[in-house]
């Protein structure tokens, strides 16, 4: 597919330099993230808040984390300020219930609303993902790379979730933590060779967050044999990678909210579980003080 050839020419050099950093995964221990020197150490990307809208720090001794039902000990709880690599995954098939205005709109606004470092990468798909706009912080040359957004074919969007995180994203292990696909999309898939297990699986090895801009659902919520609704593909993606889903009627508030959240409320937590069966799944759960709130993947997938 054209994504996967371009994005793989584009960041070859990193793809050599990082070869040897398999162990850097995010969600695993890194050698170089930390002095807690464990090889079983954990790192899980937080989104955590004060419901009265303070600035004050949430600390780890207002927090409990159970991993496989078991409470863990948190050794350190931070912020994480670093920048951010955003791809806008934009959903570009016939049918959907939104025009390429719209569509524009949602994307523009993101290349103004970016913090200084951020970069963001602007992924069109229907039947092949396609690069819009290559990494950047550029706002006119995401504004010049618009007009390539059209309508055609059918939304393959588990195989443009998959590509997205192997050739995009993947490199940047070890580079940064803070790494997001914003979808633009009403959910629908069509005719993917890929599973929904299987990408939902990655994003959660790689704690990528995933957030949505959701647009109204193309088939009225019709019963789909053997697969998820539009709508809970969207809710599952979000809720289980620690994003959360907006309006795409609001693209402004919802890109400066996303942006200031991402560079505000992240933090890092790390631990070393104990006790705990490390090659199978297990459900995480962090329990917070009263008046924080926490977002974060609800799972650990077993090493």
């Amino acid at each position: 597919m054209r994504a996967h050839l371009k994005i793989i020419t584009t960041l070859l050099a990193f793809c050599i330099l990082l070869a040897g950093l398999a162990s850097g995964q995010a969600g695993r221990h890194g050698g170089g993230d930390t002095d807690l020197g464990k090889e079983r150490g954990m790192f899980l990307n937080v989104t955590a808040a004060r419901a009265d809208g303070s600035d004050e720090r949430v600390t780890a001794k207002e927090l409990a984390l159970y991993d496989g039902g078991q409470e863990q000990a948190i050794q350190s709880f931070a912020p994480d300020p670093s920048p951010a690599r955003i791809v806008i995954l934009v959903d570009n098939s016939l049918g959907l219930r939104a025009d390429v205005e719209k569509l524009q709109k949602a994307t523009r606004e993101f290349a103004y609303e970016i913090y200084e470092g951020d970069q963001v990468m602007v992924v069109g798909f229907d039947q092949q993902p396609e690069i819009i706009a290559d990494w950047t912080d550029d706002a006119k040359k995401i504004e010049a790379a618009l007009p390539l957004f059209r309508k055609r074919g059918e939304p393959h969007l588990f195989d443009a979730l998959s590509a997205v995180i192997s050739d995009a994203l993947g490199p940047l292990v070890g580079r940064t933590r803070k790494r997001v696909i914003v979808l633009v999309a009403d959910g629908l898939d069509r005719g993917s060779r890929t599973h929904f297990e299987k990408v939902y699986a990655e994003l959660l090895r790689e704690d990528i967050t995933v957030y949505a801009l959701q647009i109204p659902d193309r088939t009225g919520g019709a019963l789909r044999r053997d697969s998820l609704k539009p709508a809970q593909a969207i809710q599952k993606l979000t809720e289980g990678t620690g994003g959360r889903v907006l309006s795409v009627n609001d693209s402004r508030d919802a890109a400066k909210e996303i942006c200031d959240e991402l560079r505000k409320n992240r933090y890092v937590l790390a631990y070393t579980p104990t006790s705990l069966p490390l090659y199978d799944a297990r459900r995480l759960l962090i329990v917070p003080d009263d008046g924080i709130s926490v977002r974060y993947k609800l799972q650990q997938p077993g090493q």
